[in-house]
């Protein structure tokens, strides 16, 4: 063919605007954690039996159905009231009558690590940080969690046990673990469920970089 056949139409913009349908079915949502930090463990060979569901689907069907899941509402259905989970300091002032009580008159002072169990875990702890490792990356992305925080970040960190403060299960990138005191490194996310620091740049490597 002549090349003058390859000549656009003067209103090529017009035209394309017409050949659009309907939104773009690519998943747009901007996120600081791993597509694989959201898949959840499988024991299940990687080639199927017959009559057997494929690893894939099986994988696809947990993923939706813990996502579904929501640790507030599980506990909440069991009559536990998530903010009286955290020790508070000891006031023996304010201590009601027995016949005055509705509930317990001692007040909670056992930490929930004391109650711990990871016999049922599926991973380790490392193995959950690992999630935050992409191929071809050298960098650490943060982990999808939630923990038990006080909504006052000032006070909570300088009272973690006052009777002020008001704890909530929060959205958090895991950025870390340290295996001496058994206890994890979180970030709030932010209203778009981003792991940023103060200047806006994502949190990688536990948060430490070149400088310190």
């Amino acid at each position: 063919p002549l090349a003058s056949k390859f000549k656009t139409a003067a209103n090529l913009q017009g035209l394309l605007d017409k050949q659009m349908v309907g939104p773009s079915t690519e998943d747009l949502t901007e996120t600081d954690f791993p597509v694989q930090s959201f898949n959840p463990k499988v024991q299940m060979p990687f080639r199927r039996v017959p009559g057997q569901n494929a690893r894939k689907v099986e994988v696809e069907r947990k993923r939706r159905l813990y996502l579904s899941f929501d640790i507030a509402e599980l506990l909440a259905s069991k009559g536990i009231d998530s903010n009286q989970l955290m020790p508070r300091h000891y006031d023996p002032d304010n201590i009601p009558p027995i016949e005055e009580a509705k509930e317990t008159v001692f007040p909670i002072y056992l930490p929930l690590q004391v109650f711990d169990n990871d016999e049922f875990d599926c991973r380790t702890p490392e193995e959950w940080i690992s999630l935050g490792l992409e191929p071809g990356f050298s960098d650490r992305k943060p982990v999808p969690g939630k923990a038990l925080l006080p909504t006052d970040d000032v006070l909570g960190h300088e009272d973690p046990k006052s009777h002020e403060l008001i704890y909530e299960w929060i959205d958090v990138g895991v950025l870390d673990y340290d295996k001496e005191t058994d206890l994890y490194l979180v970030h709030k996310t932010e209203k778009k469920g981003l792991v940023r620091d103060e200047e806006g740049r994502p949190i990688l490597n536990g948060g430490i970089t070149p400088e310190g």
